[in-house]
């Protein structure tokens, strides 16, 4: 037997909601999420539009207004003096430290042991200074550093061996060119 469906009430707004279905109910929730993000963004494109309209006003009155002759500025002039104390510091920031150290750095065998690298930009020589066990271990570390591709001359400046020290080290200094990279 098929169910008969009897309602003697009035139509209205109660009997409406009472009979709507649930997959109505189910599209509504869904329009309701996908429209609120809608006016969100809309809102956050026209508060753009009002400022980019308020900054275009602004940038026409700029350019509408009459325009005042500049001043005219004398740039400072520095003496010949600041001038090369300013180019020497700039030679000085401009050195390859890092591409020299690790060059020198890799080039060390464990007999000998760095103690100092002053690098001279304006002469573009590197002072490196030393210890080696032995008078062969300073010769070779010479020889390796002359061959390295970065350097162009290496010379051995000074060297002398450390009597207060019990295993006696020889103690060197090289000077050495680099080459432009």
């Amino acid at each position: 037997m098929k169910r008969v469906r009897i309602d003697f009430a009035p139509p209205g707004l109660r009997r409406t909601l009472f009979h709507t279905p649930r997959l109505a109910w189910l599209i509504l929730a869904a329009g309701v999420c996908l429209a609120l993000p809608a006016a969100l963004y809309a809102n956050h494109y026209l508060t753009e539009k009002h400022a980019f309209e308020a900054e275009l006003a602004a940038r026409n009155a700029r350019v509408a207004a009459p325009l005042a002759l500049p001043v005219a500025v004398r740039a400072p002039v520095a003496s010949e003096a600041q001038a090369a104390a300013v180019n020497a510091a700039i030679l000085q920031l401009n050195l390859p430290w890092r591409d020299l150290h690790d060059a020198v750095a890799a080039t060390t065998p464990a007999a000998v042991a760095l103690l100092a690298l002053e690098p001279d930009a304006k002469r573009r020589v590197l002072r490196i200074t030393a210890e080696a066990r032995s008078s062969d271990d300073m010769l070779a570390y010479v020889e390796r550093v002359q061959d390295l591709e970065w350097f162009a001359n290496v010379a051995l400046t000074r060297h002398e061996i450390n009597e207060q020290d019990p295993n006696r080290p020889i103690r060197f200094q090289l000077d050495a060119q680099w080459r432009p990279q």
